[in-house]
């Protein structure tokens, strides 16, 4: 293939714990509008926290129903949970439940899980490809050499909520990892750079596919709520906000850096008092509406979506 004509597609899901419902509705539609399992259409898949989970699982072959029933099955019961210690041996005991085994090396499609560094402050991305490196390739291996599990309960390791977790690399190097949304909750940006910089495209030759998890209310304190369940409401609406504001800021610097790359951005934002939720939503009720909420996204995108990839 000419090198002008070639096209690179990028997957780019953002992070936002138990919202992954809403990016799963609109990845439903999106499965249905291009017909088989996305792995077949995309060159890069990124993904962080809960996108990274999704992003591993699609990669790995899953379609978006399995990947739906996983988290209808699994993932209110990881959230519902009180204490740090127990959300993380719940969110460690799923991983390696659904992941196994599974290596950087069994992906079907490129792949970027975004986690962050805890000691020297730095994003740590979980990648598929030598084709992807941006240098060290002397010593590249899919993954630095670690499980599907461990690099993604990593990147979702929102301190202090869960543990930090702690990644051995196939070079015997101990790393400390956290939440990777504390650098990139919106990974496009660094998924774009991979594509330019790595597999050597323009931005004119992306088409990028860029899903969040929906904007929405913060949750009201009740009447009847004691000064411990206040703290920990605020606290939790402390990580949301520097999760939204790391979100919007990644999207303003994607815009301005690469215009020119052409992008679809799903990520609407509702008002309704009976919207409001967390990222630690456990109703599988209110689940279900953010999810039903994905797919009514997706259709107010779907003209531009099929105009992309025309």
């Amino acid at each position: 293939m000419d090198q002008k004509a070639k096209v690179g597609r990028i997957l780019s899901l953002d992070g936002g714990g138990a919202k992954g419902f809403y990016t799963l509705g609109v990845l439903r539609e999106l499965e249905g509008m291009l017909g088989g399992k996305l792995h077949e259409h995309f060159d890069l898949i990124f993904g962080t926290s809960t996108g990274g989970i999704i992003a591993a699982l699609l990669a790995l072959g899953k379609s978006v129903k399995e990947i739906s029933d996983l988290y209808e099955g699994n993932v209110p019961g990881v959230m519902q949970r009180k204490k740090r210690a127990e959300k993380s041996a719940a969110l460690a005991s799923l991983g390696d439940r659904v992941f196994n085994d599974a290596s950087f090396a069994d992906m079907k499609t490129g792949v970027g899980i975004v986690t962050t560094r805890w000691v020297i402050e730095r994003p740590m991305i979980f990648k598929t490809s030598i084709e992807q490196a941006h240098g060290r390739m002397g010593t590249f291996s899919p993954g630095f050499g670690v499980r599907v599990s461990d690099a993604v309960q990593a990147s979702c390791s929102a301190f202090p909520f869960f543990d930090r977790k702690t990644v051995k690399t196939d070079k015997g190097d101990l790393v400390e990892l956290i939440d990777g949304g504390y650098c990139a909750n919106n990974p496009t940006l660094y998924a774009i750079a991979d594509a330019i910089m790595a597999l050597k495209l323009t931005p004119e030759q992306l088409r990028v596919v860029s899903v969040g998890v929906g904007v929405y209310p913060a949750r009201k304190q009740p009447w009847y709520s004691t000064s411990k369940w206040t703290q920990k409401l605020l606290s939790v609406q402390l990580l949301q906000k520097t999760l939204e504001i790391n979100t919007q800021s990644m999207d303003q610097l994607r815009h301005i850096l690469y215009r020119n790359a052409p992008t679809v951005r799903i990520n609407d934002t509702f008002e309704q008092p009976e919207m409001a939720t967390d990222l630690f939503e456990h109703n599988m009720q209110k689940l279900n509406i953010l999810r039903q909420r994905g797919a009514e996204s997706f259709g107010k995108q779907e003209a531009d979506l099929k105009k992309l990839f025309s």
